[in-house]
């Protein structure tokens, strides 16, 4: 069962990419990770009290709790670096970048999880890695605005806390319900998300989000919630050095819709990269 949520996981998350960068388009990436987790919070919630898991949170632990705000603290962090990458890089060149996590995932998993090893693990890690790098090499001749230096900076740090969120995920939704996991770890986002929008006092920029822009962060923001509670399920169920490679395929629906939606095309380089990259998150699987 632990796959088919891994597996829906990576549909919404595939999904979720695209509608971000049309939303980021023309509003500030701070506020659109803000409003984005308002959407998941609803949503995420709304599920608790389908489920009725509501009357298990007098019973969280305060260790429980403790790696749910982690692991909340850098989904935020992981946000708004992706966001910001977004609005600076192509879709099919940040999203690489980003997915590059499962690396991290993995080595962390076998430093702090002790989820042994393999030799098809170590193959998988060395060609996502070069798959990633060929997707990202930069083309000479190509000068647009979307290739603005920096991009880079924050996929490769949207990486990072993406690699810890799933460790500390892990570890917290071990005695608690997914639902309630996910609801309580968007929480700890949304403070933190709101924080950062009143500190910056971007609030007044709210009147400046026209319809489309509304309509694409809801969309995206569903997507997500939809994304989350399938991983959390995924990870309560299954391996994090297996489910994280699933979830990240997610990266083949992203750059399907980005060509289909957004008109982004693969150069040769690029697409040998994302063969290499998605042979390597298959043998992952490979127990």
């Amino acid at each position: 069962m632990w796959l088919v949520f891994a597996v829906g996981s990576a549909v919404f998350a595939g999904i979720t990419a695209i509608l971000t960068k049309i939303g980021v388009k023309s509003v500030s990436s701070d506020l659109v990770t803000a409003l984005r987790t308002s959407v998941v919070v609803i949503f995420s919630w709304l599920m608790v009290l389908i489920v009725g898991s509501v009357s298990d949170i007098s019973s969280i632990s305060s260790f429980t709790l403790l790696f749910l705000t982690l692991s909340g603290l850098s989904t935020g962090i992981s946000w708004f670096m992706y966001n910001r990458a977004l609005q600076l890089g192509d879709v099919n060149k940040v999203t690489p970048v980003d997915k590059s996590s499962t690396v991290l995932t993995i080595l962390l998993a076998f430093i702090i999880l002790g989820e042994a090893p393999t030799v098809y693990k170590i193959i998988g890690m060395t060609l996502i890695t070069a798959g990633t790098l060929m997707m990202t090499v930069k083309r000479s001749s190509v000068r647009t605005e979307n290739h603005r230096q920096g991009w880079v900076l924050y996929a490769a740090g949207s990486a990072f806390f993406a690699a810890l969120t799933s460790i500390f995920g892990k570890i917290g939704v071990k005695d608690i319900e997914s639902n309630l996991a996910v609801a309580i770890r968007t929480i700890v986002v949304l403070i933190m998300a709101w924080l950062i929008i009143m500190i910056k006092k971007k609030t007044i920029t709210l009147k400046t989000v026209d319809k489309r822009s509304w309509i694409f962060i809801i969309l995206s923001g569903i997507a997500t919630g939809l994304s989350w509670l399938c991983y959390y399920r995924a990870l309560q169920l299954g391996q994090a050095s297996v489910v994280v490679p699933i979830d990240k395929l997610s990266i083949l629906i992203t750059i399907l819709f980005s060509y289909l939606v957004l008109k982004e095309k693969l150069t040769k380089t690029a697409t040998i990269g994302l063969l290499l990259l998605t042979a390597g998150t298959l043998s992952l699987l490979i127990q």
